[in-house]
């Protein structure tokens, strides 16, 4: 009994640690009270828009006035002229998501009135009031089926303190006389259809912008980035934050990298709108993905080798530090083959973001018949780091190469000095292979944003592990500019 009970318990330890793994984030999206506040002035401004243009449904009804009668009354075609919100707040609710809170708002519309006293029918126009309205609205986050967020409305409640109807006409003092009782009835209609607007707003409006949030972007025709949520968004008191995969993948195939995201710990600043933790998982299963993809091998001949630089890719230069080619391949054109034997590993700390690679260089002799011979085979192993920046929401990156240290691995052609070769490898890696590597970083990577959001006052740190990158946002309406 207590060795079935020890297997059970490794299994659910085993399992535990599984689920784990599968929920841990590789890059986490932090939206602070600034950030939120941002967005809650672009959401209000959208928000009024949206309220001008409420369809309130015609009024009727039946009234009895002493000394008068019984008065029934019409009211139709109204119009909303304006609906303004000028203060409102939203706030974080730990565990749960989003408040907006409203006061003091107010509008005015106006629209037609009809009344049918005894025997007198009488029609025209009035004007109302709306004000001290409060609106409450709570929003609720989750995430779907594909990994993209999702927001509903759990709550909403309006209350209309003051309104204020004046009819207008040959009889309009009489009709005023029982402007109460319309009054309540407008209250009732418009109370119901602030929130009935705000909730088809949230799913009209903000849902389908939340789901322009990328869950995948394809690099080039090789790679692709992973950016689904790994469990819905998480409101703390003091900022949304959201466990995004943050994993590159292999488009041809899709396979299992050898190591799981560390926990990020981020820092508690809160002076950008939005900060995003990018772990060293992210950039390490970009160098996996890229690896299994076949993209990290290069081959170099002496088209390319630049204007400037005083040698040829050839046998003839080779020869002087490896004797035996002038016998074996005299005046022949040479192409050298660089892959990386295994994915380099990249490591994130305080002072900076280095990694050690491990590149192969393949020497091969061109024949006269366009075949190749294989001369030799060289390890090169140097210590490179990386400076770190965000453009037009992206990633950049620029690769900077220290010492480097030659050795030999395999040779066709005999014995000779390797150390001798070492002024050629550190032309052939910082003026050839590294801008071309350098261009590639140039382009960057895409960061999970929105439409129509632009970053600013770019901050740029690195922590053990990850990368925290901050900003500011800035939304651009469609037709801007």
């Amino acid at each position: 009994m207590g060795a079935e009970s020890l297997v059970a318990a490794c299994g659910a330890l085993a399992l535990c640690l599984a689920l784990a793994r599968a929920t841990s984030p590789g890059f986490v999206v932090r939206i602070t009270q600034n950030g939120l506040n941002y967005a809650h002035h672009q959401g209000v401004t959208v928000l009024e828009k949206e309220l001008v243009q409420l369809k309130l449904p015609d009024i009727s009804g039946n009234f009895r006035i002493r000394s008068v009668g019984k008065v029934r009354y019409e009211i139709s075609r109204m119009q909303l002229r304006d609906f303004h919100l000028p203060h409102s707040e939203i706030s974080l609710v730990p565990g749960v998501g989003l408040r907006v809170s409203i006061a003091n708002a107010f509008a005015q519309l106006d629209g037609n009135w009809r009344v049918k006293i005894n025997f007198i029918r009488d029609h025209g126009s009035f004007q109302l009031k709306v004000e001290n309205v409060y609106i409450k609205i709570s929003l609720k986050l989750g995430s779907d089926a594909s990994g993209k967020p999702t927001v509903d409305t759990s709550d909403c409640s309006t209350r209309i303190s003051k309104v204020h109807i004046h009819f207008l006409g040959k009889l309009g003092w009489l009709y005023n006389l029982f402007h109460s009782a319309v009054e309540s009835r407008f209250r009732k209609t418009l109370e119901s259809k602030v929130c009935e607007n705000v909730v088809k707003s949230v799913h009209t409006e903000l849902q389908p912008y939340l789901q322009t949030l990328p869950v995948t972007a394809n690099i080039g025709t090789m790679v692709g980035i992973d950016y689904s949520l790994v469990a819905p968004p998480t409101a703390t008191a003091q900022s949304l934050d959201a466990g995004l995969k943050g994993k590159f993948f292999s488009l041809a195939h899709r396979s299992t990298e050898p190591f799981a995201p560390l926990a990020l710990a981020m820092p508690p600043d809160h002076d950008r709108m939005v900060y995003f933790g990018v772990s060293s998982y992210f950039f390490n299963t970009a160098s996996f993905a890229y690896h299994e993809a076949g993209a990290l091998v290069f081959e170099i001949t002496d088209s390319m080798i630049p204007k400037g630089v005083d040698f040829h890719l050839n046998t003839s230069t080779f020869s002087a530090f490896v004797p035996q080619l002038e016998k074996m391949y005299p005046d022949m054109l040479m192409k050298l083959r660089l892959s990386a034997p295994s994915a380099p590993f990249l490591n994130i700390a305080p002072g900076g973001l280095s990694l050690q690679p491990v590149v192969d260089i393949q020497a091969y002799a061109i024949l006269p018949n366009s075949s190749l011979a294989p001369l030799f085979l060289l390890s090169l192993r140097s210590n490179v780091s990386a400076v770190i920046d965000v453009k037009s929401g992206h990633i950049v990156g620029n690769l900077k190469v220290g010492r480097m240290k030659l050795s030999l691995k395999q040779s066709d052609v005999g014995t000779f000095q390797v150390r001798t070769l070492q002024s050629i490898m550190n032309i052939v890696a910082s003026e050839i292979l590294l801008p071309r590597l350098n261009a590639r970083l140039s382009q960057g990577f895409p960061l999970p944003l929105p439409d129509r959001i632009q970053l600013s006052r770019i901050l740029v740190q690195f922590h053990q592990n990850f990368l925290l990158l901050g900003a500011d946002v800035q939304y651009e309406p469609r037709g801007w500019r």
